[in-house]
C-alpha cells in the first residue's frame, strides 16, 4: 500500500504579463531581497518589470549567483540578509538562482554553519526558512515548483543536494516570453535537463502505475516535439509555453508519486560538474545513455515500453528495439546541441578515476532504484561514456 503525498504549496502564475502580479504576491511591508545571476535579466526586460511591480516595497538586490550556485557566494548573500533584516526573498532567474535562494532561505535562520547543518546533517536542521517566491527565466530544473536544491562548494569541489518542505517557493511566475532571448546552449540544456528528470522517475521497472507512466511519456513526447522547434523558432509562444510547463511538471513531484525512482545519472553527473565544471545538463546527456546500456537487463521491461510508446519502435527483435531507443535518445540530445560523450567536452579516460573517488568519498556507492549502481557499475558507465 502506497502512502501518496503530493503536498505542493507553490502557487503558479503562468503567461505573458504575469510579472506585474508581484505587487500583490509579495507581502506588504516586507523587506525584500531580489536575487539573480549574471545580469541577463537586465537585457530581457525582466529586471525592469520586477522593479516596477515592487515599486511600493523596500527592495534590495544581490546579483552574481553562478550557473552552479556556490556556497561561497551564497554565504555573502546570507550575510546581507542578516545585516539588512530581510524577511522575504525573490529569486529571479533559472534553476540555479532558485536553488541558491533555497539555501539562503534556510541558511539565514541557522546559528551553525549552513553547509554543515544542511548537508552533513542531512537537512535535519532545516526546521524553518525565510519565505520566498520565484520569477522563472529559464525552464529546465523544475526548482520553481519543488523543495529541492543543489549547491557547489568551490573550495572542496563538492556538489551536494538537499530537500525540505520548508523551501517550497510560495509562488512562481512563469512568463514564456521571457525565454525568447535565451542562448541556444541554455535552451538545449533545459530540454535535456527536463527530459532526464522524467527518465529518472520513469525508466526503472514496471509497477502498473499507468497514470504516472502516461504522464511521463506525454512529457517526453512534448520535449521531443517542441525542443528542436524552440531552437529553430525562438519566439513561438506556444512552443515556449509548452516547454516551460513541461520542465515544471517534470520535477514538481507529480509523476514521481508512488513509483520507484533512479537518480543515479544525477549523482554521477553532479560529480562531473563539481570536478570539471560541465553544465548540469551536459553531464546528464553523457551519463544517461551509457547508464541505460550498462543497466539494460535490469531496466529491460521499461526500456521496451519506452521504445514502443515514446519512439514508436514496435517491431523486430527486443534487443534491437532497445538499442534503437537508446540511439534515438542520444540523437535527440545531440539535435538540441548537447553532446553525449565525455570526449565532446575535452575529457578522456583519465578523467574517470577522480569521479569514482568522489563518489566513494561521498558514499554514493549504492545508487539507483534498486541500489544496484555500485562503484564498479559507475566505472563501466563512465568508461562507456568516454
Amino acid at each position: 500500500m502506497h502512502n501518496f503525498d503530493f503536498h505542493n504549496p507553490t502557487r503558479v502564475l503562468f503567461g505573458q504579463g504575469q510579472i506585474a502580479t508581484l505587487s500583490t504576491l509579495v507581502p506588504e511591508g516586507a523587506r525584500v531581497l531580489m536575487l539573480y545571476g549574471g545580469g541577463s535579466i537586465r537585457t530581457n526586460g525582466v529586471y525592469d518589470e520586477v522593479k516596477a511591480a515592487l515599486a511600493g516595497h523596500t527592495l534590495l538586490e544581490f546579483g552574481g549567483i553562478e550557473p552552479n550556485p556556490t556556497y561561497e557566494t551564497l554565504m555573502r548573500a546570507i550575510e546581507l540578509v542578516r545585516a539588512e533584516r530581510i524577511d522575504f526573498l525573490l529569486a529571479v532567474g533559472g534553476g540555479s538562482v532558485i536553488d541558491g535562494t533555497k539555501f539562503i532561505a534556510a541558511g539565514s535562520l541557522l546559528e551553525e554553519d549552513p553547509w554543515t547543518a544542511i548537508f552533513e546533517q542531512r537537512a535535519a536542521s532545516v526546521q524553518s526558512a525565510l519565505p520566498f517566491g520565484a520569477v522563472l527565466t529559464l525552464p529546465a530544473t523544475g526548482s520553481e515548483m519543488n523543495s529541492a536544491s543543489v549547491v557547489t562548494r568551490k573550495a572542496t569541489q563538492e556538489k551536494r543536494a538537499f530537500a525540505s518542505r520548508h523551501v517550497f517557493p510560495r509562488f512562481a511566475v512563469l512568463d514564456p516570453t521571457k525565454t525568447y532571448t535565451l542562448p541556444a546552449r541554455q535552451v538545449g540544456n533545459g530540454v535535456v535537463d527536463a527530459f532526464i528528470h522524467v527518465m529518472e522517475q520513469y525508466l526503472t521497472h514496471p509497477v502498473d502505475a499507468k497514470v504516472q507512466d502516461r504522464f511521463a511519456e506525454g512529457l517526453l513526447l512534448t520535449l521531443i516535439e517542441d525542443g528542436p522547434k524552440a531552437l529553430s523558432d525562438p519566439e513561438n509562444y506556444d512552443v515556449r509555453a509548452n516547454l516551460m510547463w513541461t520542465a515544471t511538471l517534470a520535477l514538481n513531484g507529480l509523476i514521481g508519486v508512488g513509483v520507484p525512482q533512479d537518480w543515479s545519472t544525477h549523482m554521477i553527473g553532479h560529480e562531473l560538474t563539481a570536478l570539471y565544471n560541465l553544465d548540469h545538463a551536459q553531464t546528464l546527456a553523457v551519463v544517461l545513455p551509457a547508464m541505460l546500456r550498462v543497466r539494460r537487463e535490469v531496466k529491460r521491461a521499461k526500456l521496451l515500453q519506452y521504445a514502443a510508446r515514446v519512439w514508436n519502435l514496435l517491431e523486430g527483435d527486443e534487443d534491437a528495439r532497445i538499442d534503437a531507443a537508446i540511439e534515438r535518445t542520444e540523437a535527440f540530445f545531440n539535435s538540441v546541441g548537447v553532446p553525449t560523450r565525455l570526449s565532446g567536452y575535452g575529457l578522456g579516460k583519465e578523467h574517470v578515476e577522480p569521479v569514482l573517488a568522489a563518489l566513494e568519498a561521498h558514499r554514493l556507492v549504492k545508487l539507483g532504484e534498486d541500489r544496484g549502481v555500485t562503484l564498479e557499475v559507475s566505472r563501466k558507465v563512465l568508461e562507456l561514456a568516454v
